[in-house]
């Protein structure tokens, strides 16, 4: 491997919107995943106070993966076109009204239209982030706030229990419904007003440099990209391997994500009071995963012979790391040793989350990276509505052991598919080319 060249040193008024960027997508990364597990937190109060049957509840669980997961083919380009500013403000005006509404539910169809939307509004959420760092960084410099925006994700899930669990317990829990929506409603007032996107006609020529070091400049404007320009990505292999790939890393990811207490209190015996702190220190570990990842995929990209050789190698490795992990937290006897191995592979998936968002932007053209990060993200959360239900199906009808071997041989074929079909990055489309035939990787 050989060491590239690095970018220079960003520009102070470059360096500010970079720090303000990067916070404002942490924070409305945060609300998001608390967002999404109130319902998991609130499980067993909202079960009696409405009379849910355990399998209903499963439904208003799921109900947000579906819709979140189809959103994310249009919503790359949506966001492609329109910009990150107003498709995540948007998003975040739906998605917060959608969690207040919950609070109001009074029947189980309510709540699962509300849950629904809660899918709808989220959508932009990653995509918008990954075009934000694409707009804002050289791609030798991704890796890092790609970390960043995706630690929000396991922090959110680690603070959900700590933050809610005292809500509900002092007042109710359509109280963590209510606030948490607010929250989300003072976080768009507060993105739309100060983020922006980089407009290059009122640069010095030291910030464009900046912004262009490494990455060949496209004259085509965002907002042109088109329907068969994003059908066109398909044509490519890497498009597939990131696709299927992201499958099986976070199907892995959610079969821990959605089933960890239970497998703790049922297969591993632990009491529920235990259980609570056990099932928070993975995330934890997670949170610092998707931290550590970004900077160590910018030293692996540094040198190597290109930033989706480099980046697709991090991805690969950590891929790998969780199916190896994942099967002595299957066999093991120690609660402890088979804790601090689902530990390493929570790490480990996050990690490859953060890797996966930052090879989207090196792999796709300038003007279509929301929208390869969209369909690799579409394939993410198929795996991830797919992975409690097989989960729970495999569980019941024989054990845990091998519902976790399924998730790590699903997660080896995905490492599989980003080692052998993400190899070079996708060229920005000729617009007078009608066609593009299937390009294969070398």
């Amino acid at each position: 491997m050989t060491d590239r060249p690095t970018p220079p040193p960003a520009p102070p008024r470059i360096r500010r919107q970079q720090l303000i960027a990067m916070a404002l997508l942490m924070l409305s990364g945060v609300i998001n995943y608390l967002d999404r597990g109130t319902l998991a937190v609130a499980n067993e109060l909202v079960r009696g106070d409405l009379g849910l049957t355990m399998g209903q509840m499963g439904v208003l669980l799921s109900a947000f993966s579906w819709t979140y997961a189809v959103c994310q083919l249009p919503i790359g380009v949506l966001v492609d076109r329109i910009g990150p500013r107003w498709l995540l403000g948007i998003g975040l005006v739906i998605w917060s009204v959608s969690q207040a509404a919950g609070g109001f539910a009074a029947t189980f169809g309510f709540f699962v239209i509300a849950r629904l939307v809660l899918g709808i509004g989220e959508a932009p959420q990653f995509p918008s982030a990954a075009r934000v760092v694409g707009n804002w960084f050289p791609p030798a410099s991704r890796g890092a706030p790609t970390g960043i925006f995706n630690s929000a994700s396991p922090l959110g899930i680690a603070l959900a229990p700590l933050v809610l669990s005292p809500l509900i317990a002092v007042l109710d829990w359509r109280w963590a419904f209510w606030m948490t929506g607010a929250a989300g409603l003072v976080v768009a007032l507060v993105w739309v007003a100060m983020y922006r996107d980089p407009v290059k006609s009122r640069m010095s020529e030291e910030e464009r440099a900046y912004l262009e070091s490494g990455v060949e400049v496209s004259d085509k404007p965002p907002a042109n990209v088109s329907f068969a320009e994003w059908r066109a990505l398909f044509s490519y292999p890497a498009t597939w391997g990131m696709l299927i790939g992201f499958f099986g890393s976070v199907y892995l990811n959610w079969v821990y994500l959605t089933w960890l207490p239970g497998y703790l209190r049922t297969a591993r015996h632990m009491s529920l009071a235990n259980t609570g702190f056990a099932a928070a220190v993975p995330f934890f570990c997670g949170f610092l995963g998707a931290l550590v990842a970004g900077w160590v995929s910018d030293r692996i990209a540094s040198k190597s012979a290109s930033p989706v050789g480099g980046r697709r190698n991090a991805m690969v490795f950590a891929m790998l790391g969780m199916v190896v992990f994942t099967v002595p937290a299957a066999f093991v006897e120690s609660n402890t040793i088979a804790l601090a191995c689902i530990s390493v592979v929570i790490f480990l998936a996050n990690a490859s989350s953060a890797c996966a968002w930052s090879l989207a932007t090196v792999t796709a053209p300038p003007s279509r990276i929301a929208s390869l990060g969209a369909i690799q993200n579409f394939g993410g959360f198929l795996g991830g509505a797919l992975a409690p239900l097989l989960t729970g199906y495999i569980a019941q009808a024989w054990s845990f052991v091998p519902a976790l071997l399924t998730g790590a041989g699903i997660a080896l074929v995905g490492s599989m598919a980003y080692l052998f079909l993400v190899r070079k990055p996708i060229p920005e489309r000729d617009p007078s080319a009608n066609t593009i035939p299937f390009q294969v990787s070398t």
